[in-house]
């Protein structure tokens, strides 16, 4: 009986020790958990619109650390990773006992050591908290570390902490910033050599780096290669090929694309350590090594900015700030997208679309390029001579500026404006003045990326389109009224598709624009396809002059080689909406023969003043507006010739007041034949008969 309660006593002494050994165990892993919260801090990253990495930002300690897991490597690297560093990884508990063992067994019988038995998870450990010296005790408590780390997280998160922290030497940290540093790709697309090497690095890093040691390297790379063949997780064969493939020997530049946007995105969000955008690599990469090099070739100061946007969504894809963010020499810092400045000829295409929308000119139309005074202002060409009678689209294509003042001069600075709010650009006018016809030869400030975006409403037949910022700002087609109508959109990108190319360039089957600013400050060119529309500045970020300077010479073939080297497909320009015809100068009815009206809507002095005429719609055209339907459509009626006021009647009845528009909507009550009519200021008629639908 006295030994029952002995023997009693004793197992309750064992089970009190015991479980005060376990709640001393679990107090001490509470009160000193292991220092996780460094496997946080990440590189920041900016991406693209497809996941890929546009920039990386070193971490406030310095290093390379770009965030991975195991599915973003090559499967073939984490196999050898694990045969090669901890073979039991999946069973153990973060100390490996059989590897233990082994490695105290070779030390005994060889007095040095002859292999680690280091797990992945004490390598993590040592990895979140680094100790210089490499005791015993640094050792146990490596061991202590890592089984604290395997209560605490799953395998597949150790593996990612290894992944994230493994060093490959210098400032790089992680198999993702060693990939790209020394192979620039991502780990995914590593092969059997590659992986081999990267296998071998974090063992020692700074004594087997390969742009400073490469024999080393390639030693390690071949031992673990060996080691493979002989676990059989790769074939001989293959060991053998890729022990023959070169082992780097220089470490390349993490990219570094987009800068400027990439500084602006981690402005707005600072917190973040992911910053996606709308841009797309390929494209970015494309423009920024054209911008690059053609700074080179136009000399020193001079700076080159792009924006690309899709003219469907109004997503920027790609945006080059400047032609080296850092080139302090041209003051690449300077985000010139963003940059007030005046933009020559590069608005001349929307007065001439307000021209053709009013139903004042047809592409034949000759008008005068001949010296003008506009109540005291006297535009001049660009090379200071005149052409005299010149068709419109001659006009246009040559960008003459007198025939721009004298268009302007009647569709009105002030609606021109409005236009521009429309597609909610703003161009900034001189301090307390309004809009006045200077505006025609680039009197205005007004920014790169603004520019892209009224020419991407130009683009996307009249239809204005918001761009995007590139990060947070959400562009898309602006629901409201349009910049031009179809057809005068249409009739100015039939035009300026006719532009003849820069000489030494391709022709691309793009319409574009040039520009040159008073005092050849800023160079820019403006173009776009069916889909992508890509606007060019060139200049000093100083303002400065540059003799010589122009859109044609300096810009334009910077535009045309972007758009080839962005490896965009080519899509053709819309074709022509219903109404839009391009008219021999036969074809032309007396009133669009020659351009000949002034700011009042009469005709000049010495002009034929022609009868009224219904341009649109044609006799006897039979118009689907979608009466049947709820979304019923406006027709667009257009007359030439005459002398306003106009009034308009439908079968008879008088639609609204007087008008002195060229253009008007109108909404009819019902389908089928309505007679159309319109009365000048001297009682002339013209009237067609349609049928609606």
């Amino acid at each position: 009986m006295r030994l029952a309660r002995t023997f009693m006593a004793l197992v309750g002494i064992q089970a009190a020790l015991a479980a005060g050994i376990t709640w001393g165990l679990h107090a001490l892993d509470a009160a000193y958990p292991p220092p996780l919260e460094r496997a946080a801090v990440n590189s920041r990253e900016v991406l693209d619109a497809d996941g890929q990495l546009l920039r990386a930002f070193t971490t406030p300690d310095g290093k390379w650390r770009l965030k991975v897991n195991a599915d973003d490597v090559n499967p073939q690297f984490i196999r050898m990773l694990v045969a090669y560093e901890d073979q039991r990884f999946e069973h153990h508990g973060g100390i490996d006992l059989l590897a233990l063992g082994r490695a105290g067994l070779q030390l005994v019988t060889h007095g040095r050591i002859v292999s680690g038995a280091s797990t992945l998870s004490m390598q993590v450990a040592r990895l979140i908290e680094p100790r210089q010296d490499r005791s015993i005790t640094a050792k146990l408590l490596q061991m202590a570390r890592a089984v604290q780390i395997e209560r605490r997280l799953s395998k597949a998160e150790i593996l990612d902490l290894y992944l994230n922290l493994a060093p490959y030497g210098g400032n790089l940290e992680g198999i993702r910033s060693a990939s790209l540093a020394y192979f620039g790709k991502e780990p995914r697309r590593l092969s059997v050599g590659q992986a081999a090497l990267l296998v071998a690095l974090p063992q020692l890093p700074e004594k087997r780096r390969p742009d400073r040691y490469l024999k080393a390297a390639e030693a390690a790379r071949k031992r673990v290669l060996e080691r493979m063949a002989v676990a059989a997780v790769i074939g001989e064969g293959e060991a053998e090929r890729a022990q023959l493939s070169a082992v780097p020997t220089k470490r390349l530049a993490l990219p570094a694309l987009a800068a400027h946007l990439s500084e602006a995105a981690l402005r707005k969000n600072p917190k973040e350590s992911i910053h996606r955008t709308t841009l797309r690599r390929n494209i970015q990469q494309g423009l920024e090594t054209v911008a690059l090099d053609a700074a080179a070739k136009l000399g020193p100061k001079l700076s080159v900015a792009m924006v690309m946007a899709d003219v469907r969504t109004g997503e920027i894809v790609a945006e080059v700030g400047s032609a080296n963010y850092f080139d302090a020499g041209r003051s690449g810092w300077i985000d010139m997208t963003r940059i007030l400045r005046s933009p020559g000829s590069t608005l001349k295409p929307f007065i001439y679309g307000l021209a053709f929308e009013e139903g004042m000119i047809a592409q034949q139309t000759i008008i005068e390029d001949r010296p003008a005074d506009f109540f005291g202002y006297r535009p001049r060409n660009f090379d200071m001579s005149y052409q005299g009678d010149v068709t419109i689209r001659q006009a246009l294509q040559m960008s003459l500026n007198v025939p721009a003042v004298r268009l302007l001069d009647v569709v009105g600075p002030a609606r021109l404006s409005v236009r521009f709010r429309r597609g909610e650009v703003r161009p900034v006018l001189p301090a307390n003045e309004a809009p006045g016809l200077a505006i025609a030869l680039g009197g205005v400030g007004i920014t790169l990326h603004d520019l892209v975006q009224l020419y991407a409403g130009l683009a996307n037949g009249g239809k204005p389109v918001k761009l995007g910022d590139g990060i947070f700002d959400q562009p898309g087609v602006i629901d409201g009224e349009p910049i031009l109508d179809p057809v005068a959109a249409w009739q100015v990108s039939d035009i300026l598709s006719g532009m003849r190319p820069p000489q030494g360039a391709t022709a691309r089957g793009i319409a574009y624009k040039t520009g040159t600013s008073y005092g050849y400050r800023d160079a820019w060119t403006v173009g776009y396809d069916g889909r992508y529309v890509l606007g060019v500045w060139v200049g000093r970020p100083d303002n400065a002059a540059i003799p010589g300077l122009s859109g044609y010479v300096s810009a334009a073939p910077i535009l045309f080689e972007a758009f080839q080297k962005s490896g965009v497909a080519v899509t053709a320009l819309p074709s022509a909406p219903p109404g839009a015809l391009r008219l021999t100068e036969s074809e032309l009815p007396v009133s669009l023969k020659r351009f000949s009206l002034t700011r009042t809507g009469l005709i000049s002095i010495g002009a034929r003043e022609p009868a009224p005429q219904i341009i649109y719609p044609p006799e006897g055209a039979e118009v689907e507006l979608g009466l049947q339907t709820a979304d019923v459509m406006p027709l667009s009626l257009k007359l030439q010739g005459g002398r306003p006021p106009f009034r308009w009647l439908a079968n008879g009845r008088p639609m609204v007041e007087e008008s002195r528009r060229r253009t008007f909507q109108w909404t009819p009550d019902g389908s089928g034949y309505s007679t159309l009519t319109v009365i000048d200021a001297v009682g002339r008629a013209a009237s067609v008969r349609v049928f609606l639908r």
